[in-house]
């Protein structure tokens, strides 16, 4: 069912699309292990929840509303200095920001001209070369 609702993949997860797979979880386990819980009731129950996973991805294409399910983008580095205030809003170290520039192939943020915290938690970076 997640594959016919646009399903994204478990590192790119908000939070509705978390919700939505502890509901389906839930409601799966609890259909298959409880003897009072009949496979309509189960059924009808994970297709509300998928129904309303897709209703509100959907309505992350409107403006007022797409800001408050998808949070903004934040520059966690900006011509090689890092942002202190904005990796702290991500939840993120120093150290976490070290990890993901060697992982990107990178000694230090000397040489970064962007490091962008992106709406589904991935981390961009661009070079001052790539200008």
């Amino acid at each position: 069912m997640f594959r016919l609702a646009a399903r994204r993949t478990l590192a790119e997860f908000t939070p509705i699309d978390r919700l939505a797979a502890v509901a389906s979880g839930a409601i799966v386990g609890r259909s298959a292990t409880a003897s009072d819980t009949s496979w309509l009731t189960a059924s009808t129950a994970l297709f509300c929840v998928l129904l309303i996973h897709t209703a509100v991805v959907r309505l992350r294409f409107v403006p007022g509303i797409g800001r408050f399910i998808d949070p903004p983008m934040k520059v966690l580095i900006r011509d090689g200095r890092v942002d202190y205030r904005s990796l702290r809003q991500c939840g993120m170290t120093p150290d976490d920001l070290a990890a993901v520039l060697r992982q990107h192939g990178r000694q230090s943020a000397d040489r970064v001209r962007l490091a962008i915290f992106e709406t589904r938690g991935a981390i961009s970076i661009l070079d001052a070369a790539d200008q």
